[in-house]
C-alpha cells in the first residue's frame, strides 16, 4: 500500500539538472526572465522556457507578467526550504561541484535564501537571539516577551508581522554551516533591517550579501554574543 504524497514527480523536476540550476537560480528570492535565467545557466532561450514550463506545470515556480516582459519565480518559501534542504544533503553525502566558484566562500559567510539571511552570519544570529531569549525553541520558533520589546527597538513590530499570512518564525537547515538560520516573516524583516539601516548589500546578479566594516560592526553588536 502507497502512503501519503506522490513525490516522485517533485522529485523528477528537481532532479534534471538545468531545472536544478534555475531553481537554484531564483533562490535568490528575485523574479527573472527566461532571457536572464538562460545566461545564467548558460543554455538557449529555447531549452530554458521549456523547462520553466514544466516547473510552472509543477507549481515550484510562478509566472508574472507585466507588459511584454514575463518573470518567473519561486512559488513560495516551502520551496525555498526544500531546495535549501537538499543542498545540506549533497553537501553531507560528498555531492560538490567538480570546480567550486570563487565566490563560494562569500556565499557561505553571508547570502539571501529567498528573503532571510543564510550563511555564518544567519546562523550566528539565530544562535545569538535563542541564547538571549529573544526567541524560544521549538518546531516554529516563538517571539517571547522579551523579544517583542527587543525587535521593537530595531523598529521591527512583531504584531504586524504576525498579521502576514505566513509563519512569524520558522527555519531552515542552513547547506554550508549544517545548522538553522531563521526564516518566516521575521528572518525576511531582520534581512529587510540589514538592507534599509545601510549594514549590508547585496552583489548585483548574485545571492551573496556583503556587509561594509561599519556595517559588520553594527551586526554584531545587535545578533552576535559579545
Amino acid at each position: 500500500m502507497k502512503d501519503g504524497p506522490n513525490i516522485a514527480n517533485i522529485a523528477f523536476l528537481i532532479g534534471e539538472r538545468a531545472r536544478a540550476e534555475i531553481l537554484t537560480a531564483l533562490l535568490a528570492g528575485e523574479a527573472l526572465t527566461a532571457s536572464e535565467l538562460a545566461m545564467i545557466v548558460k543554455l538557449s532561450k529555447q531549452t530554458v522556457s521549456a523547462h520553466l514550463a514544466k516547473l510552472v506545470d509543477g507549481r515550484l515556480i510562478t509566472l508574472e507578467a507585466q507588459g511584454r516582459h514575463r518573470y518567473f519565480r519561486l512559488a513560495n518559501a516551502d520551496v525555498a526550504h526544500l531546495l535549501e534542504a537538499l543542498a545540506g544533503v549533497a553537501v553531507r553525502a560528498g555531492q560538490l561541484r567538480a570546480r567550486a566558484s570563487p565566490r563560494e566562500p562569500l556565499l557561505r559567510r553571508a547570502r539571501v535564501c529567498y528573503d532571510h539571511l543564510a550563511g555564518e552570519f544567519g546562523v550566528a544570529a539565530f544562535d545569538t537571539l535563542l541564547a538571549r531569549g529573544h526567541l524560544e525553541d521549538g518546531t516554529l520558533p516563538r517571539v517571547t516577551v522579551s523579544g517583542v520589546a527587543w525587535f521593537s527597538g530595531l523598529g521591527i513590530d512583531i504584531d504586524e508581522l504576525q498579521r502576514q499570512k505566513r509563519p512569524l518564525c520558522r527555519t531552515c537547515l542552513d547547506w554550508s554551516v549544517r545548522r538553522r538560520h531563521l526564516a518566516g516573516a521575521l528572518g525576511a524583516a531582520l534581512l529587510k533591517k540589514c538592507f534599509a539601516a545601510g549594514w549590508a548589500q547585496r552583489v548585483p546578479k548574485s545571492r551573496i550579501v556583503t556587509f561594509s566594516r561599519q556595517g559588520e560592526k553594527a551586526f554584531a553588536a545587535h545578533f552576535l554574543r559579545a
